[in-house]
Order: C-alpha cells, then sequence, then structure tokens
C-alpha cells in the first residue's frame, strides 16, 4: 500500500466513521447473542410443558440469526450494508449478496 494511500485512509471521514460504525455493531452482536440465549432458554422451557417449540419464538430465533449474520457480514467487511438499526428488522433466512469484491 502506498503511503498516499494510508494518509488518505487515515483523513477519510468515511473511515473513521465505519470504525465507529463496527463498534457500535459489535457491542449490539453482544446483546444480540444474549437475547439468543435466552429464546433457547425459553424454548425448552416451552418444549417441556408443551411437547413443543413456540413459533413466535421460532420466527425470534431465524430473524436473530439473520441479524447476527448480517452484523458479521459487516464487521468483517464482506458487506457495506449497516443491520438494524440503520437497515429494516430482517426477517427470515439471509438473503445472499455477492461479496464486495466480485461483480454482480
Amino acid at each position: 500500500m502506498e503511503k498516499q494511500t494510508v494518509k488518505q485512509s487515515f483523513l477519510s471521514g468515511s473511515t473513521w466513521k465505519r470504525i465507529l460504525l463496527m463498534i457500535v455493531f459489535a457491542i449490539l452482536y453482544g446483546i444480540a447473542e444474549m437475547v439468543v440465549g435466552v429464546v433457547a432458554f425459553v424454548q425448552v422451557i416451552f418444549a417441556l410443558f408443551t411437547g413443543g417449540p413456540n413459533q413466535r419464538l421460532l420466527d425470534l430465533g431465524q430473524n436473530l440469526a439473520t441479524y447476527l449474520y448480517q452484523i458479521i457480514q459487516f464487521l468483517t467487511f464482506n458487506s457495506e450494508q449497516c443491520p438494524y438499526p440503520m437497515d429494516a428488522w430482517p426477517s427470515g433466512p439471509p438473503q445472499e449478496d455477492a461479496p464486495l469484491g466480485e461483480a454482480e
């Protein structure tokens, strides 16, 4: 990498904005992981008492899994699209996007 390119990266406002967003999404990832743990625990309770999982919690679990996937994609620079709350809350399984380095 050229010295000028490194200097431009350090001075770029978009680079620092990305870093700040990455910190925020890393924190949100930790919170979402805890929520997944609670959902899993409650699903076990439902399974014990009703014989099966709760459908609403199944849907929430899927959406949380997709949200965690979106955060990981953003944190690892595989996506430029910011997850929730910068975008809509995910619904259903993740949609496959072309990686940043590949043409669509």
